[in-house]
């Protein structure tokens, strides 16, 4: 048998410890989360939100040159740095040469990273030194805009240049070719450099998302006799829906932001504009010229509406609509348990004013 100090101090010692228990239950970790944020919400402040809504309010105004006083156009006439650019015939030409580059460079980047990233997730294919290769493919998109611009810049240079001095040696022509006053070779070169720089890093992104699926989904494929086109085309590809979505949607912002390749690769967007972009256009009335403000405001305004548009349509396009069905059955089956407990109440107050 216990003493009774023994028991007493064992009592409150259980106390304590009790004690200790439900105060640690009481302390709360989320505000830590909070505090290490800051640094990223003030960055985020001064640098994205602040800009981005003195960019939409200079579109309502006069703002140009290096004016430093300002006034919002007339209630009839706020609209007006919208319709101007409307008007403008290089700005359809601009948009046009956007969405053209980003989808002829976005669709062979992404074979060539989904291909990629099966070589590499092949179960049954071992691939020696695949780190190497992968650090390979990855390190274009490590190497900044402005190099590679120049790189390419002075391999298609005229009338010397790596790619003329090797066509000539090869007897594939006897005089030099100007490449960049070429319009379809110019856009080419652009649409083959930004594949070439990202499509190492999309192949990172995808086999991440591939590493990520469940194993024993593959090993039943296997035991099903399901051969490797099967697996890819079957489990994988549905499987890394959210990934795709994500690269998808990315590449759409950055294809239609594209500034530093065709600014730097080609002088004044030639030749005849066939390399100008919408942010080089917003660029070149902003900064060069007459530093028409209120006017470039206006058309980063309408290129982040159009980007905003399209990421909601490809967000309602690859949605998962097994999960919406579900969700809707879901609502549907609490909106019934509300309906009938209503019923029960309201039966249950009816017997009770009877009796």
């Amino acid at each position: 048998m216990k003493k009774k100090g023994e028991a007493g101090a064992s009592a409150t010692t259980e106390t304590q410890l009790v004690s200790t228990i439900a105060k640690r239950k009481k302390i709360s970790y989320a505000k830590y989360g909070y505090i290490f944020s800051i640094p990223f919400i003030v960055a985020y402040l001064i640098f994205h939100f602040y800009p981005t809504i003195y960019t939409a309010i200079i579109g309502f105004t006069n703002l140009k040159g290096m004016a430093k006083t300002w006034k919002f156009l007339a209630f009839n006439k706020l609209f007006d740095n919208y319709k101007k650019v409307f008007e403008m015939g290089t700005f359809r030409i601009a948009f046009a040469n956007t969405v053209k580059i980003w989808v002829c460079n976005f669709i062979p980047q992404m074979i060539l990273a989904l291909l990629l990233a099966a070589w590499f997730t092949n179960r049954r294919v071992r691939i020696p030194g695949q780190g190497a290769f992968k650090v390979l493919f990855y390190m274009p998109n490590i190497i900044t805009a402005a190099t590679v611009a120049i790189l390419f810049q002075n391999l298609f240079g005229f009338p010397m240049g790596p790619v003329n001095d090797l066509l000539k040696s090869l007897h594939i022509t006897n005089e030099s070719i100007y490449f960049l006053q070429n319009k379809s070779i110019a856009q080419g070169i652009i649409m083959f450099i930004q594949t070439w720089m990202w499509y190492g890093y999309t192949m990172i992104i995808i086999i991440s998302g591939v590493l990520g699926i469940d194993t024993e989904i593959f090993e039943a494929a296997d035991i099903d006799g399901a051969n490797g086109w099967q697996v890819f085309w079957k489990i994988t590809i549905p499987s890394i829906r959210t990934i795709m979505l994500f690269t998808l949607i990315q590449s759409l912002i950055g294809g239609l932001n594209m500034f530093d390749i065709p600014n730097l690769f080609v002088p004044n967007s030639g030749p005849d504009d066939a390399t100008l972009t919408v942010a080089v256009l917003i660029n070149r009335i902003a900064f060069r010229g007459t530093h028409l403000y209120a006017r470039a405001s206006a058309m980063s305004m309408i290129l982040f509406i159009i980007i905003v548009i399209c990421s909601a349509i490809i967000f309602f396009i690859m949605r998962d609509k097994d999960e919406v069905a579900l969700e809707k059955m879901r609502k549907k089956e609490a909106k019934e348990r509300k309906l009938a407990y209503k019923a029960e109440k309201l039966a249950a107050k009816g017997q009770k004013e009877i009796k």
